[in-house]
């Protein structure tokens, strides 16, 4: 027997569509538009945007060589696909803002386990050409918005990783840290010590994380202009009511971002606890290609969230079934009138009353309209409230 491939589910959960359309409607409100990029990118994508030094590219990525001779693989986030889109299509030339929803499979090849996948779904948000700190609180709160609406407790934490002004002086400050305690430190850490020292802060070896806590930490090195963005977006989290936490080692597992960063974190899920993490990537386009354009995004792990959202047991819909072969194209008719306002599914088989209204109640409709000999000469139906 065939199966599905280790860390790779079939899905048949209603939550699933329901966190979807939940995401999409508040996105929408927000006025962002929906964009889908392709599954697999060109591998250069992703090394050149998510970094060398990262997990994703070093570890997890699908990659191989297609019948074409061109190394590619199966995306395993989703920003810098739509970043190449925004540059390919000449957007960052127009130098208007830019805002996009997408919803889709990530592929990472990592060790299955609760929460997380080989392959796995994102809600992402991207904004483009907005530089105010106003937009990095309007794109948090339409995250918070949207665990609201699913009813899914969280806790948000922010830090800001500086600009091009004051990063480089605390990178040097880390890099002595981390030299000083290098022989302590796990093999990836020594290895981003020169890499991407930033990185070695998202560490999860316990022991790096005992030495770490005594590392420099950017938010108390940062410029005025970081510190003042800082602050507003301190404020502006307050006045719209969204709690946070200041996170001072939260640098996040991607090398791309700058300014702020944030991550909501569940304490219901166990060891995976971000459900959804993001911030800004001024230089990113620029990296890519593309004119230097502000960006800020985030992304929701629908994996991780799936099992806190609550199902509904209101039954929908109306189950239509017959009796008799001769009353099939009729009670098939009506269904198509009564399917242009609700749900309706039309039952082919000929069965017995019992027979039908077993069916419709483990179907979870909320009625069942049946056509028997007597309901077939007068055109009419059996109708029961389930």
């Amino acid at each position: 027997m065939i199966k599905a491939l280790r860390g790779m589910k079939d899905i048949e959960d209603p939550r699933f569509l329901k966190i979807f359309d939940t995401a999409r409607n508040i996105a929408e409100n927000y006025g962002f538009n929906y964009i889908e990029t392709p599954i697999l990118e060109e591998t250069s994508l992703f090394k050149r945007s998510v970094g060398e030094s990262s997990d994703i590219v070093n570890k997890e990525m699908y990659q191989f060589i297609d019948k074409g001779g061109n190394d590619v693989c199966l995306r395993p986030e989703g920003t810098a696909g739509v970043v190449r889109s925004f540059i390919e299509h000449k957007y960052d030339k127009a130098q208007t803002p830019k805002r996009f929803w997408y919803f889709g499979p990530m592929f990472r090849y990592e060790r299955p386990q609760k929460g997380r996948l080989r392959e796995f779904h994102q809600f992402g948000i991207e904004s483009f050409g907005e530089p105010s700190i106003y937009e990095d609180i309007n794109i948090i709160a339409m995250a918070a918005d949207i665990f609201d609406a699913l009813e899914i407790d969280y806790t948000l934490k922010i830090n800001s990783l500086g600009c091009s002004e004051c990063m480089p002086k605390y990178r040097n400050k880390l890099i002595d840290f981390l030299n000083n305690h290098k022989e302590n430190l796990c093999e990836d850490c020594q290895r981003r010590i020169t890499q991407n020292p930033i990185r070695t802060l998202d560490c999860k070896n316990e022991n790096c994380q005992i030495i770490l806590k005594d590392a420099p930490k950017i938010t108390d090195n940062l410029c005025e202009n970081c510190q003042k963005d800082f602050e507003t977006l301190k404020k502006g989290l307050e006045n719209l009511n969204i709690s946070y936490e200041v996170d001072k080692n939260l640098v996040r597992g991607l090398d791309y971002y700058t300014k702020t960063t944030f991550e909501f974190v569940s304490t219901e899920i166990g060891a995976q606890s971000a459900i959804a993490g993001g911030g800004r990537y001024d230089r990113l386009v620029e990296f890519l290609g593309g004119k230097s354009t502000p960006g800020v995004g985030f992304a929701i792990g629908i994996e991780r969230i799936i099992d806190l959202v609550k199902t509904e047991e209101k039954r929908k819909g109306i189950y239509i079934g017959v009796m008799l072969e001769d009353a099939l194209e009729f009670a098939q008719k009506e269904a198509k009138i009564l399917r242009k306002n609700e749900k309706v599914y039309f039952e082919p088989k000929i069965k017995s009353l019992k027979a039908h209204l077993k069916a419709a109640d483990k179907g979870g409709y909320k009625k069942a309209m049946i056509v028997g000999d007597e309901e077939f000469k007068n055109k009419t139906f059996f109708e029961k409230d389930l």
